[in-house]
């Protein structure tokens, strides 16, 4: 396996594509990346990939046309190559939101860039925890989705005491979401009735479920800003719960989230490492768990043809 097995990153999440080389026994292979005098950006694959079944790994992070624009040339590189197989490996896939037609004269963003990656030449797409389950329908060619809610349910199986916890949906759209995660733990759920004021603001009114003198467990698929937790948490408190928890597949934490959340009431964050997190938005209240060896698995059983629908949570 280890011969016709290929695993490269670009660098958004190189540590993860590291975690991944060691679950499988390999060595990251090598890529140089850079810019040209022009700003144009640069890819060579430093070994023969030649009738090899290759995995891409790349997050859509900050900056994230530029981690778009390497991926999409790697998988291209990878096609010259002759490649046998390519699977794109992206963890996160930021894209996902924008999923419909929502407002006049915009773009399904997310269609369009399911097109590029087909069109550069991937076979196969591996993914986690799309915001929008539907963006996989975008797709012509395979995709294995993955999730991490399994992940980090057992996380709060095994420490925390979870006898007066209630799982919570920030809005109605994320309720099948935290029903899973409260299916997971056996705990009851509730919602919180969010409406969008306009384009940039969200109000939040009441609660939907008992969560006074509870310990409330917010889980989201991903932490942007922090807006909408910090609103969510304080429509909690507001409703009596005891204690305000928060666990999401994707920290993505751009803009002032940390400046929201390092002085917030949040008990703990729960994240996964789909997300690379730098050392300046590492703070104490985050834990970080890995899901490289759920995708070491998906990619052992892709490239043997084995099934993965044990993997999909």
């Amino acid at each position: 396996m280890k011969d016709e097995l290929k695993v490269l990153a670009g660098n958004s999440n190189p540590a993860l594509a590291e975690e991944i080389c060691r679950y499988l026994g390999l060595e990251l292979s090598p890529v140089d990346i850079g810019r040209f005098s022009n700003d144009n950006q640069f890819v060579q694959i430093k070994e023969n990939v030649r009738e090899r079944d290759v995995f891409v790994v790349q997050s859509l992070t900050e900056p994230v046309s530029d981690h778009l624009m390497e991926l999409l040339i790697m998988i291209d590189a990878l096609r010259s190559a002759s490649a046998r197989r390519i699977t794109a490996i992206i963890p996160y896939y930021s894209y996902a939101r924008s999923d419909k037609k929502d407002a006049p004269r915009i773009s399904i963003t997310g269609r369009l860039i399911a097109d590029l990656i087909q069109t550069a030449g991937a076979n196969r797409v591996l993914t986690m925890d799309l915001h929008a389950d539907q963006v996989h329908g975008f797709f012509n060619i395979p995709v294995d989705h993955l999730s991490a809610i399994p992940l980090i349910a057992e996380h709060y199986k095994t420490h925390y005491d979870l006898t007066h916890a209630v799982a919570v949906a920030t809005d109605a759209g994320g309720a099948k979401r935290a029903g899973k995660f409260s299916e997971r733990l056996n705990i009851p759920m509730a919602i919180v009735d969010k409406r969008r004021v306009n384009d940039f603001q969200v109000k939040q009114g009441h609660v939907v479920g008992d969560v006074a003198g509870r310990d409330a467990v917010i889980f989201e698929d991903e932490i942007a800003t922090g807006g909408t937790l910090i609103s969510t948490l304080e429509t909690l408190r507001q409703a009596g719960a005891k204690s305000v928890h928060a666990g999401a597949i994707h920290a993505v934490l751009c803009g002032p989230a940390i400046e929201r959340l390092q002085p917030s009431e949040l008990t703990s964050i729960i994240v996964t490492n789909t997300c690379s997190i730098p050392e300046h938005k590492a703070i104490e209240l985050i834990t970080e768990l890995s899901v490289a060896q759920l995708l070491a698995e998906a990619v052992k059983r892709i490239h043997t043809g084995d099934s993965i629908g044990a993997l999909f949570g």
